[in-house]
């Protein structure tokens, strides 16, 4: 797998090493956005993260301030939650321009991924948030999730590789890696947006509005669906 993307910086604020870190005694320092890309390339990837996990689909839904994005693998049963990922809100549009950016790289190198068919409409009532988590396993180790202010984004002919990244003072680190199938990854793409112009349209109504329910690149309800 080769990487394509560099990071985007964590989460528009100053990145580690700024004025309210240790100082610099060289009397000089790196470019902000240079010095957050180089330690985001100088993560470190944690023995229990390095081997990842493998996703067949995602559900995205939105917080007060975060986006939790749980990766899933609906491959046989039980069904379930192989990765949490918790996104601030104003980190979530970064990711998406990047995913976005090594998916043209992908394209350009590789051609269209092969997408699975497109799901017949399902005319049935829209399941609760509880009734389609009561269908997924959810571990308790996952529950609380990982957060993520950054990402290292890197495929190969079949599949995308997401480093998701805590980028701290003084080390930044993987905090999860997934594998997602290249076929996968325009899906997501449109879970990701959704999630964010659901966001957009709660904030422009007033307060007391229903919350929207989660949006999902896969129906957790279908095994067969990846």
């Amino acid at each position: 797998m080769s990487s394509e993307q560099p990071p985007f910086p964590p989460d528009g604020n100053d990145p580690p090493g700024d004025s309210s870190g240790p100082e610099s005694n060289d009397g000089g320092s790196a470019e902000p956005n240079q010095q957050s890309q180089n330690q985001a390339l100088r993560a470190r990837v944690p023995d229990s993260i390095g081997d990842g996990c493998f996703s067949t689909g995602a559900i995205v839904m939105t917080g007060p301030s975060e986006f939790i994005v749980d990766f899933l693998q609906t491959i046989g049963r039980p069904q379930k939650v192989v990765k949490r990922v918790v996104i601030p809100h104003p980190v979530m549009p970064q990711f998406i321009e990047a995913l976005n950016t090594n998916l043209d790289l992908y394209k350009t190198r590789f051609g269209e991924p092969a997408t699975p068919p497109a799901q017949p409409p399902n005319q049935a009532r829209r399941p609760t948030p509880q009734e389609i988590y009561d269908d997924l396993k959810l571990p308790d180790d996952e529950l609380s999730g990982c957060y993520a202010n950054g990402v290292m984004i890197g495929h190969g002919a079949s599949e995308f590789g997401l480093d998701f990244l805590t980028s701290f003072f003084p080390q930044s680190a993987v905090s999860a890696r997934v594998f997602v199938a290249a076929g996968q990854i325009p899906r997501l793409l449109e879970s990701l947006r959704g999630a964010v112009k659901q966001l957009e349209q709660r904030r422009q109504n007033p307060p007391g509005g229903n919350l929207p329910p989660p949006s999902s690149d896969s129906d957790p309800s279908n095994p067969d669906q990846v």
